[in-house]
């Protein structure tokens, strides 16, 4: 049955396209959305920027019918833009009254409610839009078309009981192949089923969906930083294949992504010269209030905002105390950005910009919003190797949440491309107090 859906002026602030992705059903604007849109789009942000798209979508529409009357959509659905009447507002409960958008909204739907023979649901992003919908006995619902379910997101690991043949081919060969549904690039922990203590590291090449054995770490370490639990060295296996063009490391705090990342960065642009440049991103997110405007040149703006990066860069240079040696001295990381190895930048210039051939690690990726990560990935030039790190119990931007968020959205997106490789980190290894506080608070 052919269903009646009236969205919110959010969701398209969210998705601009979401008006055409109701496949066969009818999608009806209240007047109201396109008021409250007109208000938005000379922001500079990507509230702006979806405002502005979805002018010019219904724009674009309007030439082939009438918004009032509806216009037949590609999809089969129709697109109608509808008036509140001043009389379906009168009927709304009196703690309703006014001429605030959510009123409007809620009228329109209302009145679609009662001539409608076809069921009703009004799409929105705002909590307390759709509680106050379902004391009016309508059907609402959060617009879910790039959520993930977080409790069943991709791990990026398995483990898979074999026989001991498997396990004696697997190290004679060098490669494995077994009937089992997996993913390119998925890390593989073979358990002998006549020995569960003996057990293999391996992963799912992505060109050919062999399984391969782990590579060997060198006995010092990447960039001095060695693996502590079975996940790192996963992440490690994948940071250090060039071959692999999106790594997506998950974990909660101090579990070593971040680290893990640099330290692969490091040996890759330093050691390898693999890429011409180290490049690392995060978002200008503050926890809590923000301080406001910070003075000095960009460079002193951004400090306060990348100290964790660099607290990352002083452990795997051994330089986190300066008294030791006063005279010999000096950040690890100072003398990389002197030399153009490392770069250090927020991500509000990224766009417009190609990057060729470097090693570009994105912090805190779970405050990212698809589009933004849609638009750090369109970025990468030849040669380019991007990670994405985040933590998405850890999200500090409004907008998003674990289940929305462009980490989690494009972990999902993409586990079955052979360029793309995931690991959801596990095991806290920064101290035992940070790790009893991210399992108990």
């Amino acid at each position: 049955m052919k269903k009646v859906f009236v969205l919110d002026t959010n969701v398209l602030l969210h998705d601009p396209t979401a008006m055409l992705r109701f496949e066969d059903n009818d999608v009806v604007l209240p007047i109201t959305v396109i008021e409250e849109l007109d208000r938005f789009k000379k922001q500079a942000a990507d509230t702006g920027r979806n405002a502005r798209h979805v002018s010019r979508t219904l724009d674009d529409l309007r030439t082939t019918g009438s918004l009032t009357q509806g216009i037949p959509l590609e999809n089969g659905g129709t697109l109608k833009v509808a008036l509140c009447h001043r009389d379906t507002l009168q009927h709304l409960p009196a703690e309703l009254e006014g001429d605030s958008g959510d009123n409007a909204i809620l009228a329109v739907a209302m009145e679609l409610k009662e001539r409608c023979e076809c069921p009703v649901a009004l799409i929105s992003k705002d909590t307390n839009l759709r509680i106050k919908a379902d004391a009016l006995g309508l059907v609402a619902q959060d617009y879910e078309t790039d959520k993930v379910d977080i409790s069943e997101l991709y791990t990026g690991t398995a483990e898979l009981m074999v026989p001991p043949a498997a396990m004696a081919q697997l190290f004679a060969e060098g490669h494995l192949s077994l009937e089992h549904s997996l993913c390119p690039n998925q890390a593989v922990t073979l358990v002998d089923e006549t020995k569960p203590a003996h057990t293999a590291l391996a992963y799912v090449e992505g060109s050919s969906g062999k399984i391969l054995p782990m590579g060997k770490l060198p006995h010092s370490g990447v960039s001095r930083i060695l693996p502590r639990n079975r996940e790192q060295r996963f992440a490690l296996e994948l940071l250090l294949q060039d071959a692999i063009s999106l790594v997506t490391l998950v974990g909660r705090a101090g579990t070593g992504k971040t680290l893990l990342a640099i330290a692969a960065g490091v040996q890759k642009v330093a050691d390898e010269g693999a890429y011409t440049r180290l490049l690392i991103a995060r978002p200008i997110i503050p926890m809590g209030r923000d301080l406001g405007y910070l003075p000095g040149d960009l460079q002193e703006k951004l400090d306060p905002w990348m100290q964790p990066l660099y607290d990352n860069f002083d452990l795997i240079f051994g330089t986190q105390d300066s008294r030791s040696k006063p005279e010999y001295w000096r950040r690890g990381h100072e003398e990389m950005i002197e030399h153009g190895l490392l770069q250090v930048e927020p991500l509000t210039f990224i766009r417009g910009r190609t990057i060729p051939k470097q090693f570009l690690i994105v912090d805190e990726a779970q405050n990212l919003t698809p589009h933004e990560v849609k638009t750090i990935l369109t970025r990468a030039g030849e040669g380019t190797k991007i990670i994405l790190t985040g933590d998405p119990e850890q999200i500090d931007n409004p907008y998003v949440d674990a289940a929305s968020n462009g980490l989690t959205y494009v972990t999902e997106r993409f586990k079955g491309e052979a360029i793309a490789g995931h690991i959801t980190l596990c095991k806290g290894e920064r101290s035992n107090l940070a790790e009893r506080a991210a399992m108990l608070l």
